[in-house]
């Protein structure tokens, strides 16, 4: 019989792709990995959980997800020991016709035995499908340098990479509160809340956490929250607060367009999608300025960690659409004919929140 684990491995080898590369493009943990292609059953929390980490895996690698579960689970008939009494066994003549008497005094039960049975199997069936499709809810989320926005639900992974190796938190509780599990212990953080988490017990924060909202009445709702990884003390995707421009220092006659307010500033994205032609400048955080002309379809990506300076010769041509804290906004059309320049940056208010707004320039 063929073994699911080599046609997993040697599926894996022959894209050119290691481990490594898998586990961020499946999200899908380096150990459960290894674990499928080692055939180790043991090391997933439940067959279930291992059944459909198998059927994605072999999915990603281009092979058919039913055909390697199939072979997992004929593999596990053949080392299953045989029952006994699956072979017959020589007994007394005198036993054969009291068999018989019981099978006849068993008749009036056969139709309420079966009865049962099939709905025995039914509940077992039911049962199967819901754990399986919650353990496809689950999902696992890597915190890179880049901040992460996500809803999130009880069972997701968070993934955070330290230098001895990577660290799993599990999200255990999403019910008027978010409780992520850690090797330091449990640990919550109530709506609206910002927290730096130290999941080492080091004393030195790895995470923060910002919880935008979260249900009191209904778990199933998740919790959307905010991550940033920090290093040797340092926000790893942060924006430079100290280049963040004062609200009161904006012209008073500046046509302002507000786009978000929150707690704090963080990376934001501008995608710029041109209906014609046009010649397009823009300089991120201060830096060299970048200038090119466009044609109609063609898109430009921006990420930006404090602001963004855009110049357009036609600004009636490019539809600028902004993504930030997980949501997308579109700005204003700009009037046919104009050259258009305008910044799209964070500013901080006196009340100490920070503002994203789009501000044009004369």
């Amino acid at each position: 019989m063929e073994s699911y684990g080599s046609l997993l491995k040697n599926a894996r080898e022959e894209k050119g792709l290691d481990i490594l590369s898998v586990e961020r493009d499946t999200a899908i943990t380096m150990q459960y990995i290894e674990a499928m292609e080692e055939e180790n059953v043991d090391v997933f929390p439940g067959e279930a959980y291992f059944i459909g980490f198998l059927h994605n895996y072999a999915e990603f690698l281009g092979l058919n997800g039913d055909n390697i579960v199939s072979l997992y689970k004929n593999k596990k008939l053949q080392e299953s020991p045989i029952p006994d009494g699956l072979f017959p066994k020589h007994r007394p003549i005198w036993i054969i016709p009291l068999v018989i008497l019981l099978i006849l005094a068993g008749l009036s039960g056969i139709v309420f035995g079966t009865i049962k049975l099939v709905a025995f199997i039914k509940t077992m069936q039911a049962q199967k499908a819901q754990t399986v499709e919650e353990m496809q809810r689950f999902h696992t989320y890597t915190l890179s340098e880049k901040p992460l926005q996500k809803r999130i639900y009880k069972g997701d992974h968070i993934i955070i990479p330290q230098n001895e190796g990577n660290v799993d938190l599990v999200v255990a509780n999403t019910l008027g509160l978010l409780s992520i599990e850690t090797p330091a212990g449990m640990q919550t953080i109530d709506l609206s809340e910002e927290v730096e988490l130290d999941i080492d017990n080091d004393t030195v924060p790895d995470m923060i956490v910002y919880v935008s909202d979260v249900s009191n009445t209904d778990s199933d709702r998740g919790a959307e929250v905010r991550m940033l990884l920090k290093v040797g003390g340092m926000v790893l995707g942060a924006t430079n607060l100290d280049e963040i421009q004062s609200a009161d220092e904006l012209p008073k006659n500046a046509n302002q367009y507000e786009i978000l307010t929150d707690n704090r500033a963080y990376p934001f994205t501008i995608n710029a999608s041109f209906r014609a032609s046009c010649l397009f400048r823009y300089r991120i955080d201060r830096k060299e300025p970048i200038e090119d002309y466009y044609s109609s379809g063609d898109v430009v990506t921006i990420t930006s960690n404090n602001g963004t300076r855009l110049w357009m010769a036609n600004g009636n041509v490019v539809k600028i659409q902004i993504i930030a804290d997980g949501r997308s906004y579109e700005l204003e059309a700009v009037k046919a004919g104009n050259v258009h320049t305008e910044d799209i940056k964070w500013i901080k208010m006196s009340d100490g929140r920070y503002r994203l707004i789009a501000v044009e320039i004369d």
